[in-house]
C-alpha cells in the first residue's frame, strides 16, 4: 500500500542546517512528483519544493537560496536541505507524492498530491 514517510525534523538554532528526508513507499511506479509543503503558524500551507520523476528540482523563489531538494540514495526518496534556517521556518513540514499528472498540472499545486505524510516538526530558535 502506498504511503509517504518523512523524517529528520527537530530543533535547530537560527543559522543552522537541517535535512529532511521523504520516502514514497509501496508505489508501483515512481511518483510523478514528490513535493514538500509546510504549515507555519499563522499562515496557510505553502509549497516549498518539488522533485519530478524526470529529475527536475525546484524550490519556491522566496526560499531557493536556503532550501533545496534533491534525490535521496534510494528510489522514490527526496531530501530537503535547509541551510541558514530562520525562526520563520518553524512549522510542520509535509512530504507528498503525486502519481498522475496531466501536462497542465503543476507539481507546485497541493491539490495534485494524493498521498501525504504525517508531517515532521521543525523548530528554529533564535
Amino acid at each position: 500500500q502506498e504511503r509517504v514517510v518523512e523524517s529528520g525534523g527537530g530543533s535547530v538554532i537560527s543559522g543552522g542546517s537541517l535535512i529532511l528526508s521523504c520516502a514514497a513507499l509501496g508505489f508501483r511506479e515512481r511518483p510523478s512528483c514528490i513535493g514538500w509543503f509546510r504549515q507555519v503558524p499563522g499562515k496557510e500551507r505553502e509549497w516549498v519544493a518539488y522533485r519530478s520523476a524526470g529529475g527536475r528540482e525546484f524550490s519556491a523563489d522566496s526560499l531557493k537560496e536556503r532550501i533545496t531538494i534533491s534525490a535521496g540514495n534510494r528510489k522514490s526518496t527526496a531530501l530537503l536541505r535547509m541551510n541558514n534556517v530562520l525562526p520563520e521556518d518553524t512549522g510542520t513540514y509535509y512530504c507528498a507524492a503525486a502519481t498522475w499528472m496531466t501536462p497542465s498540472d503543476s507539481c507546485r499545486d497541493a491539490n495534485r498530491y494524493r498521498f501525504w505524510g504525517q508531517g515532521t516538526q521543525v523548530t528554529v530558535s533564535s
